[in-house]
Parts: C-alpha cells; sequence; structure tokens
C-alpha cells in the first residue's frame, strides 16, 4: 500500500537560508502547491493524507474544504510551522476539528523534529508520523528506531519509509535528486520487505523554488521543482496505479492494523 502525505503549511523553509517572506507569500504559495497536489490526485484518482498547520488552514479555508470534499485525510502538523509548544498539540488539534468539522487522529511534528508521545497520547491522537529512520548530518540519528510502524505510549507510531538495506531516506529531497526510475526501484524493494510505502511532501516543492535571491535554496533543494515537480509526481502516480499498488489515508493504513 502506497501512503502519500502532503505537509501544508505556511511556506517559511527560506527562513532557514537567510531569506524572508511576507506571511502572505507564504500562505500563496502552499495554497498553490496544494491545489496542484490535489490535482493530481483527482486525475490518478489517488487518496492522501493532509498534514495541515492550524494557522495554514486558518488561512486557507478553500483547501481544507477540497481535500473533505475529495476524500482525503486531514491530519495536525502543529499549530504554527516554526514555533512549538506542548499545548500546541491538543490545540491544533481542536483548532482543525473546528474548521473542518471532522476527527483529527494524526500528527506530524514539523520538519520530523523529536516530540514526547506521552503528549502526543494526552493530546488524543491516535497515531504519529514524525520519525524518519535514518541518519542525515544535523538533521536525523535515528537508526536505532524501527523502521517500520510499532506502538509508543499507546500511540502507534508510523515512521516515514526508508530502503531495507542501509536505510536510505525516500523522502522528499531524495525524490526531487534521484533518477525517478531509481526512486521507483527502491520504493518497490521497500513495498516488497515492508507491505507499505510512507513517504512525504510539500506543497511549495510544486512551485517554482530557484530564485536564489528570493528563497536562498541549494541547488539540490530547488532542484526538479515547480512545473518539473509536477511531471514527476504525475509520472509516479501512474506508475503506482500501473504497478497495481492500493493506494489510501494514512488513517485507512491503520485501520488494518
Amino acid at each position: 500500500m502506497v501512503l502519500l502525505s502532503f505537509d501544508i503549511e505556511e511556506f517559511d523553509m527560506a527562513f532557514e537560508y537567510g531569506k524572508t517572506i511576507s506571511f502572505e507569500d507564504q500562505i500563496s504559495i502552499s495554497v498553490t502547491g496544494t491545489t496542484a497536489i490535489l490535482d493530481l490526485l483527482s486525475k490518478h484518482q489517488l487518496k492522501a493524507t493532509f498534514f495541515c498547520t492550524a494557522t495554514f488552514a486558518q488561512n486557507a479555508g478553500q483547501i481544507i474544504a477540497r481535500i473533505l470534499a475529495d476524500g482525503h485525510e486531514l491530519a495536525s502538523h502543529g499549530y504554527y510551522h516554526s514555533d512549538f509548544k506542548p499545548e500546541h498539540l491538543k490545540a491544533s488539534r481542536l483548532e482543525l476539528e473546528r474548521i473542518s468539522g471532522v476527527e483529527v487522529k494524526g500528527y506530524r511534528m514539523a520538519r520530523m523534529m523529536p516530540v514526547d508521545e506521552e503528549e502526543i497520547a494526552r493530546a488524543g491522537y491516535s497515531y504519529n508520523s514524525s520519525i524518519n529512520p535514518t541518519w542525515l548530518p544535523g538533521r536525523y540519528n535515528n537508526l536505532h528506531v524501527s523502521r517500520t510502524w510499532f506502538y509508543e505510549s499507546g500511540v502507534l507510531q508510523l515512521p516515514a519509509s526508508v530502503s531495507p538495506m542501509l536505510r536510505f531516506p525516500l523522502f522528499w529531497l531524495s525524490f526531487h535528486n534521484l533518477p525517478l526510475w531509481l526512486y521507483e526501484h527502491i520504493a518497490a524493494q521497500t513495498i516488497k520487505k515492508d507491505g507499505y510505502l510512507n513517504v512525504y511532501f510539500h506543497p511549495w516543492e510544486f512551485t517554482d523554488l530557484h530564485d536564489k535571491e528570493r528563497f536562498g535554496f541549494p541547488g539540490y533543494v530547488s532542484k526538479n521543482s515547480g512545473t518539473d515537480m509536477i511531471s514527476r509526481m504525475d509520472q509516479f502516480m501512474t506508475w503506482i496505479n500501473r504497478e497495481g499498488y492500493k493506494s489510501g489515508t494514512i488513517q485507512s493504513f491503520v485501520n488494518t492494523l
């Protein structure tokens, strides 16, 4: 089963590279990218999970409405993308539920950073997908964590997928920089071994990120962004269907366990 997920948020990643973007542009860029994602999912008749910050939902009600109307899952990505306090866990869930009118069961921490599992449980979530079980200098050091789903503090943990050998991460940066055929080959190996693939992307990847003066991104971040990313995702979704892989929301997968 292929679990496509998208972290939809106020686009603040350029802050990490010393650039400033107005709040209006942060929302606008993410709305544009999310619309492209929803169009692709509709074209290929695939379902996905959208991890959304409360701040983005407050400023993009039409996007939230379409996510639900198209049969996708809404989950929490925190209250703000660049600010976190433990109380934001419950507050973001309640705000998303208020805006959407649906129950929110899943959580993903911004930037896949560590989060206290007991706090996750107390905030009322049934699953957490905030772990990238690999090693990346300066970002992740999770080689000790299970590659596949497990329970902790009564909450189902669903790490992002990595390859069975060497734990090569199949996250968004790999999708941008590997030849697509190679990414698909590793993805197929992972599905064969684990029975599922859990991969995540962001809406701003589906907009043009090459303006270094504006965004400050290095080439490995901006590569294959914008229309190139839309094309690659179109091809990847075609591959999912051609291979006969079932796709669904994370909650639908959790319900099978």
